[in-house]
């Protein structure tokens, strides 16, 4: 009889430990998922991954969002998420700062907030899913812009003229990857000029084309245009049309969809840009969401597995801005495992 007690008290002991461990059910839990604008091919396409493993998962993900990339615009879709009760909210901001507050507020009605694309200050969300570090896609973004002038027949180790056109300094990532591109040029490519300070248009489409115009008129000799805004690379292609000039005259390159570049792809005005898998990126901001929301702890350093996605490692918030802090519990950075090239031999592939 001893025995058979002994037997079942470890038994119960086992089974309370397991349970400690065990993960809290997402089921049921209400994310308000928020780009910087709506329409625009990267984060629609962010939109449909979200959507495509929240029914896996059986959460249930509201696109809330704006057409104007504004944070006034986004402030008030914050606002409605609150107003709507969800349990969490995940975003990418169009500021890295101005949010906090409005963010911060929600949190304190217990509503948590993860971001992706791009940051707000660490201490006002839980976890960030980032498409990789600054020195991962600073760089990127060069080489790209490199294979391209090689195959036009441009010397890259002479004075190649170039400049960046992205939405804004104040967007956190993009600046980043100007910077981290800005010290790999300097390491890599000393003789190259930078023919102007970056241009800016906001993540407003046609801005994006009259801007392009505009570099296009006042530097007429530049070389290379690097666009790390999926928005700003659109509307320079088009601007380069409007023109008349192909990927043998001017070498355009950066960030977008393939389905928001195949027509530029096809009318001969770049021949190569890249990006992650945006959808991806979308749904693991809304999981995390729902995962915290439910009452799991995230810490940096460990590693979750997402069904349907994998193995998922978080890091320190340094990852991304040197010498930021780190909470002990549910803070930190979500890295995705890695980008892509496009090209034309690849990019039928591809269906976002």
């Amino acid at each position: 009889m001893k025995k058979v007690l002994f037997v079942v008290l470890a038994l119960a002991m086992l089974l309370s430990a397991v349970s400690v461990f065990a993960e809290n059910s997402i089921e049921g839990k209400v994310v308000a998922f928020i780009p910087k604008l709506t329409g625009n091919s990267f984060f629609e396409a962010a939109n449909d991954g979200a959507q495509k493993y929240a029914k896996e998962w059986g959460i249930e993900v509201k696109y809330m969002g704006s057409a104007v990339a504004s944070v006034t615009d986004q402030l008030e879709v914050i606002q409605q998420a609150i107003d709507a009760g969800v349990d969490a909210i995940s975003i990418s901001s169009v500021d890295a700062k101005a949010l906090d507050e409005k963010l911060q507020e929600a949190r304190d009605m217990g509503i948590v907030v993860t971001t992706w694309d791009s940051d707000v200050s660490s201490d006002s969300r839980t976890l960030m899913v980032s498409q990789g570090m600054p020195s991962t896609l600073g760089p990127m973004l060069v080489d790209m812009g490199v294979e391209s002038l090689k195959e036009r027949g441009v010397d890259v180790d002479g004075a190649v003229k170039y400049v960046w056109h992205y939405s804004q300094a104040a967007v956190a990532d993009q600046n980043s990857w100007y910077v981290a591109g800005e010290e790999y040029i300097k390491e890599k490519y000393p003789n190259w000029v930078a023919v102007a300070d970056p241009y800016y248009s906001e993540q407003d489409p046609q801005k994006s084309v009259t801007i392009g115009e505009a570099i296009l008129e006042a530097h007429p000799d530049v070389d290379l245009i690097i666009c790390n805004d999926s928005t700003a690379l659109p509307g320079q292609c088009t601007a380069a049309e409007n023109k008349g000039l192909k990927a043998e005259d001017i070498t355009i390159t950066g960030f977008c969809t393939p389905s928001g570049m195949t027509a530029h792809l096809e009318a001969g005005t770049l021949t190569r840009w890249g990006l992650w898998d945006c959808g991806i990126q979308g749904a693991l901001g809304c999981y995390f969401g729902a995962y915290l929301a439910a009452g799991n702890e995230a810490h940096a350093g460990e590693t979750i597995t997402v069904p349907g996605i994998g193995d998922c490692e978080i890091v320190a918030n340094e990852a991304l801005v040197p010498g930021d802090s780190t909470a002990d519990v549910n803070n930190g950075v979500v890295l995705l495992p890695e980008r892509v090239v496009f090209t034309a031999e690849n990019v039928a592939n591809y269906n976002f």
